[in-house]
């Protein structure tokens, strides 16, 4: 197995807490030759540099390594390599994604389509509304630094969870509200939050939330991924509902 090993950046920022991290980033590998190397070396070149930029310095590791291990690296402060998943639609993913994406523990987000019958659907099929898929965004986190229930909680507040088949302007089966779960446990937890949010009394109308096993998830094409960043953009239509 190869590495590519860039450089490490010698910016002003904060370079011991980047020393610590990057070492125990590197001595989680699978412990190779080439591994072993490159650990080495990181050790010495980072021992001499003072002053280091800690979000510049980690997005080079991962863009260059992260690809050529069998599972993604965690973030920056997620060394757990556990991560587990959760789907969640509520509307338009561009904005489902950007609120997941910032969370604390949140390792990676994918929008896409799940919940139909066309294996494999376009964004452009989907619209039609004939393929029975809701736009959702996958979400890979770390269950040391944030639970599934905190998860639950972002997912109502992100949307109306009592629309049926759209969120505000964007109306059509694809734009429904639901969580897919992976596991039993997802299962349970996913019943009771619904549960004690319609107990709560926060909302007049019930809450049409659908609680569904795990569909296949097919991810969107590529420009919708981190739509609104891309496009400098904060948000959707986002409805605060906590």
């Amino acid at each position: 197995m190869r590495f590519d090993r860039p450089s490490p950046d010698t910016s002003e920022g904060h370079g011991l807490l980047l020393q610590e991290k990057i070492l125990l980033l590197f001595e989680q590998m699978p412990l190779t030759g080439a591994v072993q190397a490159m650990l080495d070396e990181w050790r010495e070149k980072l021992g001499a540099c003072h002053a280091c930029n800690i979000e510049k310095q980690f997005h080079s590791i991962l863009t260059y390594n992260s690809k050529k291990l069998e599972s993604p690296l965690p973030k920056l402060n997620g060394f757990n390599m556990n991560t587990r998943k959760a789907i969640f639609a509520a509307g338009c993913f561009w904005g489902v994604e950007e609120t997941f994406r910032h969370l604390e523990g949140v390792v990676n987000t994918t929008v896409g389509y799940t919940g139909g019958t066309t294996p494999n659907p376009t964004y452009k099929q989907v619209c039609t509304g004939k393929t029975g898929h809701a736009e959702a965004v996958l979400v890979e986190y770390n269950p040391d630094m944030i639970s599934y229930e905190q998860l639950l909680q972002a997912f109502w507040k992100c949307h109306d969870p009592t629309q049926v088949n759209r969120q505000g302007p964007d109306v059509g089966t694809q734009y429904r509200s639901a969580i897919f779960y992976h596991d039993e446990q997802q299962r349970k937890l996913a019943e009771a939050s619904k549960k004690n949010l319609e107990n709560s009394g926060r909302f007049t109308r019930p809450v049409a939330t659908r609680i569904v096993p795990v569909e296949p998830f097919y991810k969107a094409e590529e420009y919708h991924q981190q739509y609104l960043e891309k496009n400098g953009r904060s948000h959707c239509v986002t409805f605060l509902g906590f």
